[in-house]
């Protein structure tokens, strides 16, 4: 079941043109979004941060807008049967909204953390301002991760800095406060990354922004990513060239962040 261009469809396929440049180069916007309350006018759903999102990366690729009524209808819809919703939209304006339901060891995962690993300079996502549908490096280097037996992967530019997650932004705690990558950085402007930046300074809390060097890594004491569908996961191991660096997930930090949930 998903919806495609103002239709709810049941089907296990989506038909498109041989020369659609969503099918040939990924030329699609996305986002992803968890709805709380059953409702997109929830605190935590983030409705219109997530069309913001997308309508930016719209407006910079020069693509149309969609029907901003069909694409509420759509995903009103669709939350009625999934609670994660996944929204894209293609170059001429049709929309398309997929739904999953919440990872099935979510609430293991916050508790304990994950095990990730380093991804080669190679694996960073290209336009990484965007979502867009052309996400292989960021595939290509969760699936590395696995066959070391990690959840999770941790993109890195060529001088070893250490951006954000196949999947979301990262977080990690030092001398008091959260450090956060720079968006200056090239990376992804979560939507709950930006949501709990904001929250954190208005709670006159600092928030560092400053590239994650190999030598910043080291002295975090807790660290964590994260995104509009799992909130705050925290890595209690990251594998990288030397060896693993060990992580506390049970870190009275997560307690703060949490609040925020």
């Amino acid at each position: 079941m998903y919806w495609y261009n103002g239709k709810l469809i049941e089907s296990r396929t989506l038909e498109l043109e041989i020369d659609d440049p969503g099918l040939l180069y990924g030329a699609t916007v996305f986002t992803t979004l968890r709805v709380y309350n059953n409702s997109l006018d929830s605190r935590l759903t983030h409705w219109r941060s997530h069309c913001d999102r997308l309508k930016f990366s719209l407006q910079t690729f020069g693509w149309q807008t969609p029907d901003e009524e069909r694409l509420r209808q759509g995903a009103e819809i669709m939350m009625t049967h999934f609670p994660v919703l996944r929204i894209a939209i293609f170059p001429n304006g049709r929309e398309w909204i997929t739904g999953r339901l919440l990872p099935n060891n979510l609430t293991e995962n916050q508790k304990n953390g994950l095990i990730a690993t380093l991804a080669v300079p190679e694996f960073a996502r290209s336009l990484p301002s965007h979502k867009t549908g052309n996400y292989l490096s960021a595939w290509l280097a969760k699936a590395s991760a696995q066959k070391l037996d990690a959840q999770e992967v941790i993109l890195v530019d060529t001088a070893g800095n250490w951006l954000e997650t196949s999947t979301g932004n990262l977080w990690g705690w030092r001398d008091g406060c959260w450090w956060t990558p720079p968006l200056t950085a090239e990376i992804l402007p979560g939507v709950v990354r930006g949501e709990l930046v904001d929250w954190l300074l208005k709670k006159q809390h600092q928030v560092p922004e400053e590239p994650w060097t190999p030598e910043l890594v080291k002295g975090f004491e807790a660290i964590a990513y994260s995104n509009s569908v799992v909130e705050i996961i925290p890595l209690r191991t990251v594998i990288w060239h030397s060896g693993k660096l060990e992580y506390n997930p049970h870190h009275p930090c997560f307690k703060e962040l949490q609040i925020f949930f």
